[in-house]
């Protein structure tokens, strides 16, 4: 049911992650016996499979070689931007460096300069190569209109998921002005999953698993480092995001039989966000703020929005988080800071022990209440 904002106009509450609280199960499981493993269907029976629920957002200042690697070592998934920094200059390092050290009235004009360098395919398969060298499933984004090109690049070096992102993307686009790639003709040409997003409703996340992509991003905006909502006017809190899409995977499956998982894009920066997704619906999650903090992360402690070097509307800023500690330090722990945002994967397991869930499926089913601001308030005061 909407609430009336002024005559005629009917507005739908919606809720972010700090609106809402798990409930604790009538059992309790062992934290050691819980599966948070994650599959992105890859079609004909087989999955691309992933031992903890976490990729990688495909930012420069988080994403290169080094970096996908030891996640995906570590069980998680990096994702290589090929319209980024990686695939655009020889030594991106030096890059990264100049955008750290910019002022911060600068960094948006030393982007937009710096991302006007073309995008080198050479570069894309040799990244894509460096990755493969190393033993590890290879995850590429490109943006919608690239897709067509990208794809083919990626597929022939080796990329095993192919992620195709945009601030918002949609099945259906009108322009009169250029082509917009077919979704459903990509998804059925390519012989590697394709994830597709960012949608924030149930009917633009069901009109994407029509096209056959195997996974959806589900958020508009929430990112630390993302400004759309407030250039834009655009969003829709993740909690509300991410139940949304997830009714969309849950009547497409028994609509089709074909299970399309849904992955909560941005606004997690501690394990208390990402298990509350998980609980939402999500069946994994795309984090930057809370990876930026590794060690291994090439913008030492720094990130930006993908959206920030645009030409023409800016839409993203720097973010410095600072450097915490390596990545499996913030992944797996031990913890030596007291905020959440270390051994994060320890904090899901835990908390699907306190509401007895032995895997991800079963934590879909968590009750949520909605808490109002001020006791959120005094519980934030009371741990003070």
């Amino acid at each position: 049911m909407g609430l009336n904002i002024g005559k005629h106009r009917e507005a739908r509450p919606a809720y972010g992650f700090d609106d809402i609280s798990l409930v604790p199960g009538t059992m309790t499981v062992n934290p050691m016996e819980v599966d948070i493993s994650f599959s992105i269907p890859a079609g004909d029976g087989r999955s691309v499979r992933l031992g903890v629920p976490v990729l990688a957002s495909a930012m420069d200042g988080i994403a290169d070689v080094r970096f996908c690697t030891e996640l995906n070592r570590l069980g998680g998934l990096g994702i290589l931007n090929l319209n980024g920094l990686q695939t655009r200059y020889e030594n991106p390092s030096t890059i990264i460096q100049q955008i750290i050290d910019s002022k911060q009235g600068d960094v948006t004009a030393l982007l937009q300069c710096v991302y006007s360098e073309p995008v080198r395919e050479d570069l894309i398969g040799r990244r894509i190569e460096d990755l493969k060298r190393n033993g590890v499933p290879v995850a590429v984004s490109t943006l919608p209109h690239k897709a067509g090109r990208h794809a083919g690049i990626a597929r022939e070096a080796g990329a095993d998921v192919l992620v195709v992102q945009a601030t918002v993307l949609t099945a259906r686009h009108h322009s009169t002005q250029y082509d917009f790639p077919d979704l459903k003709k990509l998804c059925s040409e390519m012989d590697i999953p394709v994830i597709a997003g960012n949608v924030a409703t149930t009917e633009a996340a069901g009109d994407l698993m029509e096209c056959g992509v195997a996974a959806v991003l589900a958020g508009l905006g929430p990112g630390s480092a993302c400004t759309s909502r407030k250039v834009l006017g655009i969003g829709v809190p993740q909690a509300t995001a991410t139940a949304d899409c997830a009714a969309a995977r849950d009547e497409f499956f028994r609509d089709t039989g074909r299970y399309v998982p849904v992955i909560t894009d941005g606004g997690m920066t501690c394990g208390g966000d990402i298990c509350k997704a998980l609980a939402c619906g999500a069946d994994a999650v795309m984090l930057g703020a809370a990876l930026a903090k590794a060690s291994e992360a090439p913008g030492k402690g720094h990130h930006w929005g993908m959206a920030m070097p645009d030409s023409c509307l800016p839409r993203g800023t720097r973010i410095h988080v600072g450097v915490s500690g390596s990545l499996k330090t913030i992944l797996f722990g031990p913890a030596t800071v007291d905020d959440g945002s270390q051994n994060l994967v320890g904090a899901i397991t835990t908390a699907m022990s306190y509401v007895g869930a032995m895997d991800i499926a079963e934590f879909q089913k968590t009750p949520v209440v909605v808490t109002s601001p001020a006791s959120w308030s005094a519980s934030r005061a009371s741990q003070s």
